[in-house]
């Protein structure tokens, strides 16, 4: 049944993602944050179809620790899951990504429109400074950034190094950081084809003050407070 309800999913994702895509391109003239706005109603829409297909809900921790200006955005990053339904929870946003995402085909079209930070990872250095000049400008634009300072999918229950990219944004424009926790990774696991009916939890922190300090301090702060969350959610 899991099998059946998955594939339901994934019938739903191919049917709804090119003409969304196709959306996405005709909205480029329009204004960033309405192009977002027309966008994301994708992500919306496949968040209810996890919902319905697969049994998929999530609760929310910590919305009152939420800010009112913008901010960046440091979070666990266990599956997909977690990029569809934050766009739900959070104020309008960019995700801090690598390039190669935006050369998928309708998927990649469609992300290309919502003004995110596409970075080389190999140019190390002059990445930073291109994540900290655009992150710069679409703060000012209102925007949220969302960085996933491990850099790439984890399972439950496991750790990697955080990278210092979202920390040296936050500590050279001044913005909050916003560490989230969640366990998205047992209902959508990494790379799996099946999703698992459950309820995720999201939970959000106390924000982090960039001002005064460092990229190092901010981001062992962000991952001491993620991680000993992680320790609960996961179990």
């Amino acid at each position: 049944m899991t099998y059946l309800r998955s594939a339901l999913f994934w019938l739903a994702l191919l049917i709804f993602t090119p003409p969304y895509a196709l959306l996405a391109i005709a909205s480029a003239p329009l204004p960033r944050m309405v192009r977002y706005r027309v966008i994301s109603a994708w992500s919306r829409l496949m968040l209810q179809c996890l919902r319905y297909f697969c049994g998929i809900r999530w609760s929310v921790e910590g919305r009152e620790h939420i800010p009112r200006r913008p901010a960046v955005i440091l979070s666990k990053h266990q599956s997909a899951w977690e990029t569809l339904a934050f766009q739900e929870i959070f104020p309008p946003q960019v995700h801090v990504l690598k390039r190669e995402l935006l050369w998928i085909p309708f998927f990649g079209w469609g992300l290309a429109m919502m003004s995110p930070i596409a970075i080389n990872r190999g140019r190390g250095m002059a990445a930073l400074r291109q994540m900290a000049r655009r992150g710069k400008e679409r703060l000012e634009q209102g925007f949220w950034v969302v960085v996933f300072p491990e850099g790439t999918r984890v399972a439950p229950g496991k750790t990697r190094k955080y990278q210092p990219g979202g920390a040296w944004l936050a500590a050279h424009t001044g913005a909050l950081v916003v560490p989230v926790a969640h366990n998205a990774g047992r209902v959508w696991p990494r790379n799996s084809f099946r999703k698992y009916a459950g309820t995720v939890t999201v939970r959000i922190g106390p924000p982090i003050e960039s001002a005064g300090r460092d990229p190092a301090t901010i981001n062992a702060m962000a991952e001491q407070w993620i991680e000993t969350q992680q320790k609960t959610l996961d179990s």
